[in-house]
């Protein structure tokens, strides 16, 4: 239990206090550039390639069981 407890406090110290999200990647209405990533079947994608008439809602999301 001791190993776990110290693990945890070490976590605890290590996470920041807060973000500003106002400083950190894109903000809300902002441009992103152009970029290309492969999909899950490997086939390459350009956010420029998925962008719709109105544009494109674009969500990073990782799944606990990874």
């Amino acid at each position: 239990m001791r190993p776990l407890a110290i693990l945890l406090a070490l976590a605890l110290q290590a996470a920041p206090a807060s973000v500003d999200v106002d400083r950190i990647g894109p903000q809300v209405g902002q441009t992103v550039p152009d970029f290309e990533l492969r999909d899950q079947t490997g086939v390459p994608r350009t956010l420029s390639s998925l962008a719709g008439p109105k544009g494109t809602m674009l969500v990073f999301y990782r799944s606990a069981d990874w």
